[in-house]
C-alpha cells in the first residue's frame, strides 16, 4: 500500500480524477469509472485516509523534505540514481544530455536539501528500499 499511496498522490497531484489499486476487483473498477465520469475523485477508503493525512500535514510524516517536491523528470532521475546509475547511464536511458541530467541532480539536491552527491546516492538508494520501489523499470 505504501508505494501505491505514493503513486496515487503523484497521479492526483498531476490532475488524475482517481486512482484504483491493481488489486481492485472488476466491480470496484466499473464503479470508480462511473464516479470519475460524473466528476468525482475516486480512491479506496484506506488510501483516501492516508492521502488526506499527508496533504493535511503538508509534508511527509518525518518532517524532512519530501520527494513529492520533485518534478516527474527529477523523480525519474532520483530513482535511477538510487539504482546506482551514473549521470551518463541516466542520460542514455532517458535520452537526455549529460548536462541536463546534471541540472536535474542539482535541482534534486536543492529541493531535498542534500549537500553532496554521495549523500544523494545514499538517500535515493535507501528511499527506494524503504518505499519498495527499487525494481528497475
Amino acid at each position: 500500500m505504501h508505494d501505491e499511496r505514493f503513486y496515487a498522490e503523484r497521479a492526483l497531484t498531476a490532475g488524475a480524477c482517481g486512482y484504483i489499486t491493481k488489486q481492485a476487483d472488476g466491480e470496484t473498477i466499473v464503479e470508480a469509472a462511473r464516479r470519475s465520469l460524473s466528476g468525482e475523485v475516486c480512491v479506496s477508503s484506506e488510501m483516501s485516509q492516508q492521502i488526506l493525512q499527508t496533504f493535511a500535514n503538508g509534508k511527509n510524516p518525518s518532517g524532512t523534505p519530501s520527494t513529492r517536491s520533485l518534478s516527474d523528470r527529477e523523480f525519474e532521475v532520483f530513482r535511477l540514481i538510487g539504482q546506482g546509475l551514473s549521470s551518463g547511464q541516466i542520460a542514455r536511458r532517458l535520452h537526455l544530455s549529460i548536462k541536463t541530467v546534471r541540472t536535474h541532480r542539482a535541482n534534486i539536491k536543492g529541493k531535498l536539501k542534500i549537500k553532496s552527491n554521495e549523500q544523494m546516492i545514499s538517500y535515493a538508494a535507501s528511499w527506494l528500499v524503504h518505499e519498495g520501489l527499487g525494481k528497475a523499470s
